[in-house]
């Protein structure tokens, strides 16, 4: 074993074998980059109710962010080739604190205002390319999961928006919760500022090409496939269901968002759980338990005509999808553990795409059929589509490089 400095040492504990203030850093900038990624939603009921917007809007008001934050996780990965972690942070971190400022500052008045700010948005979700390159390259190879895992449970910050976000705008108005937020992103900026540090012997720079390389193979996109199911839903409807819980059962802004936290803590906390139950009894089984158990639940949520029977439903739901985000990266670095960090971007980029998809959908679904049902039943049948895929693929990734790589996949 070799540690972050490139010199033998014997196997330490966790704490010691890396840079512990580089790994606060880097969960408390991931927590709360995610925490403001997904404020649009919690604060949609308030915004649509001033802005006049349609159901469709809507959608697309709290999808762009997903969107934009997925496009920018390759930017912002090859950002970190080029120029380390910590300023790539530093800088994406300025952009999303000058963004909401000016937001708050000049106010959001139109519904082309609310994408443009969904797509500086967008910066903080791409916030997964940097934080845990950041963290994981202090830490030798027998913890690098727990590294990740642990500056990856930042994606805890949605509860955080579901959660304040209602009742500050209920205190103070939606537009004044944009300038709010930048107080605590920039007690976390100048922590991170004095916190972080790039892990010497970096990687060089990979030439544009390096990136697509993986590309050019089916296992790649079928890896990318599954996690914008997996991740695509959790995010898809941490956005979206602010929106649902007000239109589909009249709960006021603060309580859907209560009902928000509650499901999207469900699927934040069992992300690391579901990395160690792959590595137990594989990624390719616990993944289609994953999908067998989301379809069935996102189906039944259009029949749910009580709240806690739907609350329950979402719960689950999103108790599978967090399962299958941290199966999803069991999979990634057994088949591509030579390019890890571009398939790392790649396929939370296609977690992205399918999250502007979900929360999209469900808002056209709502103006053209004056239901939600619609996206719920399209996207449980993706699911299902996902689990014939995996069952079909199976025993051919076991057979080549499950066998060849000796590990329980």
């Amino acid at each position: 074993m070799t540690t972050a400095k490139g010199a033998a040492a014997p196997k330490s504990s966790f704490w010691a074998s890396g840079h512990w203030p580089t790994l606060v850093a880097a969960f408390l900038y991931f927590d709360l980059a995610f925490m403001v990624w997904v404020i649009l939603g919690p604060l949609a009921p308030a915004i649509s109710e001033d802005l006049g917007l349609t159901s469709a809007q809507k959608g697309l008001m709290v999808a762009v962010p997903t969107l934009a934050g997925a496009v920018l996780r390759v930017v912002n990965g090859l950002l970190v080739d080029r120029i380390g972690p910590k300023r790539s942070g530093a800088i994406s971190q300025v952009i999303v604190i000058a963004g909401l400022f000016t937001a708050w500052l000049a106010g959001v008045n139109s519904f082309a205002g609310t994408l443009a700010l969904g797509i500086i948005l967008g910066f903080a979700g791409a916030s997964f390319a940097i934080a845990l390159p950041l963290a994981s390259r202090w830490y030798p190879p027998e913890h690098q999961g727990k590294a990740m895992g642990l500056a990856g449970m930042g994606n805890s910050g949605t509860v955080l928006a579901a959660l304040f976000a209602p009742a500050l705008a209920q205190m103070f108005g939606w537009n004044m919760v944009l300038g709010l937020a930048c107080i605590p992103l920039t007690i976390v900026f100048l922590v991170y500022l004095l916190m972080a540090k790039d892990a010497p012997g970096a990687p060089a720079p990979k030439k544009l090409t390096h990136y697509f390389q993986p590309l050019k193979t089916a296992d790649a996109w079928w890896l990318m496939a599954f996690y914008s199911v997996t991740f695509g839903g959790f995010v898809g409807l941490a956005a979206s269901l602010p929106i649902y819980f007000t239109d589909q059962f009249h709960l006021t802004p603060v309580m859907a968002g209560t009902c928000t936290a509650a499901c999207v803590f469900a699927g934040s906390l069992v992300r690391p759980m579901g990395g160690a139950l792959a590595d137990r009894i594989g990624g390719v089984k616990s993944l289609m338990m994953v999908f067998i158990v989301a379809a069935l639940a996102l189906a039944a949520i259009p029949q749910a005509a009580a709240l806690p029977a739907a609350l329950a439903l979402f719960v689950v739901a999103m108790l599978a999808l967090g399962i299958g985000n941290g199966a999803v990266f069991q999979l990634v670095p057994q088949r591509f553990s030579a390019e890890i960090g571009v398939m790392t971007g790649l396929v939370g980029m296609a977690g992205g795409v399918g999250g502007f998809y979900l929360a999209s959908s469900l808002g056209f679904a709502k103006q053209w059929t004056g239901s939600f049902a619609p996206g719920f039943t399209i996207f449980a049948g993706l699911t299902a589509v996902a689990l014939v895929a995996l069952t079909l693929l199976k025993g051919h990734w076991r057979r080549t490089w499950g066998a060849a790589e000796g590990v329980r996949i």
